[in-house]
């Protein structure tokens, strides 16, 4: 089941999590949206799956994962120092180091789904600079999982510590199916075709994912 994406309004839906900054072929660059209190943004995980709609008038809705995530000075000329104090002291003391701060993230695309369809290979066009970029739920993790071409794209990463990754896409995905242990079974097995039967890769990988 895919959930249509929600409306961003003043009132931010908790799944809207950042907004697409840079965009290219194969992947997207995404700020983290600031709460609304004095912190830092939340990063969603290394691994964790992420979608954006490719365009407002399309009904185009392109998935993929984290695979890097950044904090630094808005400034890049000059970088943080320590300040020495706690979260609650730098809120008390010095209230505009939050602001001064951006968190990114960096999501390759997976697939997309158009009118209920999966397609697990690069939409034509990536999402749109300032499109929202939403946390998935579980149920459209399960729904685009069920087949296992996306590990291809995973594998043949290049920008990525690619097997640290997959090991946290499956780990995400296996808790997502609830601990289907069938599915990861036959993910082991299309990555074993993958990895050309390179088996201690592949239990290196297969040994990080737990429930």
């Amino acid at each position: 089941m895919f959930l249509p994406l929600p409306k961003t309004s003043r009132d931010r839906h908790p799944q809207h999590i950042a907004e697409v900054v840079a965009t290219a072929t194969t992947e997207f660059l995404a700020q983290c949206l600031d709460p609304d209190s004095l912190d830092f943004p939340v990063m969603p995980a290394f691994g964790s799956w992420v979608k954006s709609q490719q365009d407002e008038q399309s009904h185009i809705v392109t998935y993929g994962v984290v695979y890097h995530a950044t904090t630094a000075p808005i400034d890049s000329i000059h970088r943080a120092v320590a300040m020495g104090l706690s979260l609650q002291e730098l809120r008390e003391q010095q209230p505009q180091i939050f602001a001064m701060l951006r968190s990114e993230i960096k999501v390759v695309l997976l697939g997309f789904v158009s009118v209920g369809n999966v397609y697990q290979h690069l939409p034509a066009q990536p999402p749109q600079i300032h499109q929202a970029v939403f946390a998935c739920q579980q149920e459209e993790i399960e729904v685009f999982t069920d087949e296992l071409n996306f590990l291809r794209t995973l594998v043949q990463m290049t920008n990525a510590p690619v097997d640290e990754l997959i090991a946290a896409v499956l780990r995400n995905v296996y808790q997502a199916r609830k601990c289907d242990r069938n599915w990861l079974v036959q993910a082991g097995r299309k990555l074993s075709i993958l990895l050309k039967d390179d088996y201690d890769r592949l239990g290196a990988i297969l040994g990080q994912v737990h429930p």
